[in-house]
């Protein structure tokens, strides 16, 4: 089955994940995935991420990070947006990177420099296309 918004269908099984209180989460894999989930471990909204080589489709796996005791426990994350989308693609300039929740969050960005925050394309001096934002 073909999809026409991968990255979607990755924000949107973490979300659902999130809400059920899965401790993982495996989707197919892809390099802009893999890329989107290594900015998501080292801003430390997952613990950890591993790709498997299964086939036909190597396989996403994402171990989901929570705070709390057992009866207590919340998500790291608590929200995730896809901004730029197959219907509509959004750009920004590096002056105009968005700030998400006030810098408590992060912007995603695919720029000539590779998948990057919002942060590391200011300091980079690059625009691009924004992914998505989590906070």
């Amino acid at each position: 089955m073909t999809m026409s918004d991968p990255i979607a269908d990755m924000l949107a099984r973490i979300r659902n994940a999130l809400i059920v209180g899965h401790p993982m989460v495996r989707m197919p894999a892809s390099k802009i995935k893999v890329a989107i989930a290594k900015i998501l471990k080292e801003e430390g909204f997952i613990e950890d991420y591993r790709l498997t080589r299964e086939q036909p489709q190597p396989q996403l796996v994402i171990k989901l990070k929570y705070v709390g005791e057992r009866k207590d426990r919340r998500a790291v994350i608590t929200g995730l947006k896809r901004v730029s989308k197959p219907g509509r693609r959004i750009y920004t300039r590096v002056n105009d990177i968005p700030w998400v929740r006030s810098g408590m969050g992060v912007t995603i960005l695919t720029t000539p420099k590779g998948v990057v925050t919002g942060q590391q394309a200011r300091r980079l001096g690059v625009g691009g296309e924004v992914l998505c934002h989590v906070w």
